[in-house]
């Protein structure tokens, strides 16, 4: 069986684009090129691939089954066939996934995307939502470069700490804490809470810091982002405690007010995390390097 590899690139930008002009325009080819190599794709495999639905194509369940190791595939050729290549920031080609904490994309995206859009213009990075269940994107090669408050424990996923910040509490202006001179654990333990998060668990590592205290406090909802959190304590008299650096936008646009949490916690880090296979990737690592510079922003100002 003669294989021509250069189907591997043709097969991952036609699942990761899902059309064939896009897959086309990725490649730098014709519309008409990438077709013959979709017909080429689709008579070695005996799998359609894309079908046509309206005016879209779906992946077929043998294309959904491959994608990550399609994906994977051709990351080890490229790093076989070229170890030692320079990276050409000018020329390089390549889409990269980021699956970022919501308020870490609104915090430290912006400066990721204007570092790498002067060096490199021809990378795109897609920003993912975090999931509500634990995934397995990194080591499926679905997800390039994670961002949050979990440290994976899975052996070859690298973990580093990018950065942290320490918790505040948020209320809205007129809130009755805001009138007293000093927010004991008491009176924060006393007052209604809401909590972020995305599975809509009612406690967190707060409610263990109180428990030690003696203390518990009534949390009477969950939002599942931090955005619409805010929205609650700036029309509620609710409580919503978060790491401060989030806090920033919503101060200013919200009218909120941000309180010392009367609680002994660490700092909440930020860990910045990959699989292994991309240790020698060159343009990985500069993602990295550009990533780390970005989460940087997210300590006290």
């Amino acid at each position: 069986m003669q294989l021509d590899l250069n189907l591997l690139t043709a097969l991952d930008a036609l699942l990761e684009e899902g059309s064939v002009a896009g897959a086309a325009a990725r490649l730098h080819v014709t519309a008409p090129a990438m077709s013959r190599s979709l017909g080429r794709i689709r008579r070695t495999t005996g799998d359609q691939i894309l079908v046509r639905t309206g005016r879209t194509m779906t992946p077929t369940p043998y294309a959904i089954a491959v994608r990550a190791q399609v994906h994977e595939l051709l990351h080890q050729v490229q790093g076989v066939l070229a170890p030692s290549r320079e990276l050409d920031l000018a020329t390089l080609e390549r889409t990269f996934t980021l699956r970022w904490h919501e308020s870490l994309v609104a915090l430290s995206g912006p400066a990721l995307l204007t570092s790498v859009r002067a060096q490199a213009p021809g990378v795109r990075l897609r920003f993912i939502g975090e999931s509500s269940v634990d995934t397995h994107e990194l080591r499926r090669g679905e997800v390039d470069l994670e961002a949050n408050a979990n440290r994976p424990t899975a052996p070859d996923i690298r973990t580093e700490t990018a950065g942290e910040t320490r918790l505040v509490a948020v209320v809205r202006r007129g809130h009755p804490l805001t009138r007293a001179r000093t927010l004991t654990a008491q009176r924060y333990a006393a007052a209604e809470h809401v909590t972020v998060s995305r599975r809509g668990n009612l406690s967190n590592a707060l409610d263990e810091a109180l428990a030690r205290l003696d203390l518990s406090r009534r949390v009477v909802a969950t939002a599942p982002t931090e955005a619409a959190a805010f929205a609650f304590a700036r029309d509620c008299d609710l409580v919503l405690s978060v790491p401060e650096a989030t806090t920033r936008s919503a101060v200013t646009d919200l009218g909120l007010v941000v309180l010392p949490l009367p609680l002994e916690l660490p700092a909440a880090p930020v860990y910045l995390s990959w699989h292994q296979r991309y240790d020698t990737d060159n343009a990985h690592a500069w993602l990295r390097e550009l990533a780390r510079n970005a989460l940087a922003s997210v300590g006290p100002p």
